[in-house]
């Protein structure tokens, strides 16, 4: 029997009321009873493991080795160490919705109000959107590897900057993504246990095979091929703090609503097991493979010419192997997919539903997501490629960062750690989070002050040192804005 204790409040504090506001409550929206909360350490450790082993972020790793202009082994400390300071700040946003069982979306409104929770609802659904097409990208291109090695690369004219191959490979990834979510939760759970390990097994075997070519070259390419001469003291400790601040901002989209994810979880205790060894230790591991694997096929497969290849598939492809490669591209098909339903897909969903809950529920805001997020990754090639995968990362996090401090900041030091469930979903004028006619307004004023700064850091050019920042300037800034505007007279039902 386990000892934990469990972290589900009395069945009195999880009441919404007798007569919860229809256009403020809904099943998928309602606080989740003890009884409903079947997710232990591993589930949350999946959860992350997958959204480390996704084609994106190998690609981001790899990005981040190339352009940094330091030494490999420092990028690698630079993103272990990102990894334990997200795992504090989701151990932060966690504990309200194990505690109350709700998703972001109405934990929001404590701070926003009942109303106004909709505006950082919509950003937040938004911003996954993107990251839900870009992910169907990303996915498609593991697709289009094991079409290609059947098919003999068939080629051909393009269309925004993908062949037809391209196109047929996104169509099956968007159309694999949409049974899956309607087959539930259950399913996408039994998916995620399948391609955490697979994904370690192909990365594994893609190192033997590259490291058995590479031989004695490998090793110093590790330390040498990323490194800039002109990358030398202060400016290496800003590129590897830069390093540090966009692998934040890559899971700024998962640690704002974690909250969707952890109250599922029975403790609180088996939320932080989860975070630390899918965070930080499975990060690491990845990271590890990921530095060795682009050095190795930069040395082996181009010959120290051109530029490393950022892309797994990509590598994959040139090992010559089919049946390797035919492997490697359902396994990172399946890790990708898994956690762009987990991570990108549900979130939206409840985002969207929250706007309207008596007309949209949670499946018809999954086919809301699946519809906008098809478009965006649609346009993946010909236009956001272009602006770098870094910068991309940087900008959503950007955008999200006041939103997770306003969020930390009202339940720790406004709320104090105690929320009033049954005032999250009422209207009643009296109600703790109604402010004004359902807005917190000062609340809106600090997130759009802080989110101009810290979207600026990311693309006006005199803040260029400071774009690797963005999303940890965009917090502090939010945080310390809503703290001050909170605490400056008297706001309405604020603090009791």
């Amino acid at each position: 029997m386990s000892t934990e204790t469990q972290a589900a409040p009395p069945p009195d504090r999880l009441a919404v009321g007798a007569d919860p506001h229809p256009s403020l409550y809904n099943e998928d929206l309602a606080p989740l009873p003890a009884a409903k909360r079947r997710w232990g350490w591993f589930e949350i450790f999946n959860v992350w493991t997958n959204d480390v082993q996704s084609l994106a972020g190998y690609t981001l790793a790899a990005s981040l080795f190339i352009t940094a202009g330091i030494s490999g082994w420092w990028v690698f400390a630079a993103i272990v160490l990102a990894g334990l300071f997200v795992n504090y700040l989701v151990n932060l946003t966690g504990r309200p919705s194990v505690t109350y069982g709700i998703p972001y979306a109405v934990m929001a409104r404590s701070g926003m109000g009942v109303r106004g929770a909709m505006f950082p609802a919509l950003v937040r659904g938004i911003v996954a959107i993107f990251w839900y097409g870009a992910q169907t990208y990303f996915a498609s291109t593991a697709v289009a590897l094991a079409l290609n090695a059947l098919l003999g690369s068939p080629g051909g004219r393009t269309l925004l900057g993908m062949t037809a191959v391209d196109w047929l490979s996104y169509l099956i990834v968007a159309a694999i993504q949409i049974v899956l979510f309607i087959r539930g939760i259950a399913w996408i759970e039994k998916f995620l246990n399948v391609a955490g390990p697979g994904v370690y097994l192909v990365m594994v075997a893609l190192l033997v095979a590259i490291w058995v070519q590479a031989g004695d070259e490998l090793i110093p390419a590790v330390t040498g091929i990323f490194s800039n001469a002109d990358v030398q003291g202060w400016a290496a400790v800003t590129a590897f703090l830069s390093v540090v601040g966009t692998m934040v901002a890559y899971f700024s989209a998962v640690i704002i609503n974690f909250g969707d994810f952890s109250r599922f979880s029975k403790t609180e205790r088996g939320m932080k097991i989860g975070n630390f060894t899918g965070l930080p230790l499975s990060l690491a591991f990845f990271t590890f493979l990921s530095l060795f694997i682009t050095a190795g096929a930069y040395v082996v497969y181009q010959d120290g010419q051109g530029d490393p290849l950022t892309n797994p598939a990509d590598i994959v492809g040139q090992v010559g192997n089919t049946a390797l490669t035919v492997v490697a591209a359902l396994t990172f098909l399946v890790a990708t997919i898994g956690i762009n339903l987990v991570a990108n897909f549900i979130p939206p969903a409840y985002d969207l539903s929250n706007l309207a809950p008596q007309r949209i529920s949670f499946k018809r805001g999954g086919y809301l997501t699946a519809v906008f997020g098809f478009v965006i990754g649609a346009l993946w090639v010909a236009v956001i490629d272009q602006i770098g995968l870094p910068k991309f990362v940087d900008t959503l996090g950007a955008v999200l960062a006041p939103l997770y401090g306003i969020l930390v900041a009202d339940f720790y030091v406004v709320q104090r750690r105690t929320l009033s469930v049954a005032d999250l979903y009422t209207m009643e004028p009296t109600g703790r989070y109604h402010y004004t006619s359902g807005w917190n307004l000062r609340a809106i004023a600090a997130f759009l002050a802080a989110a101009v700064f810290s979207v600026a850091a990311v693309w006006v050019p005199w803040l260029t040192d400071l774009s690797g920042f963005a999303w940890v300037i965009g917090a502090i800034i939010g945080a310390v804005l809503y703290i001050a505007v909170m605490t400056r007279g008297t706001p309405a039902r604020a603090v009791t």
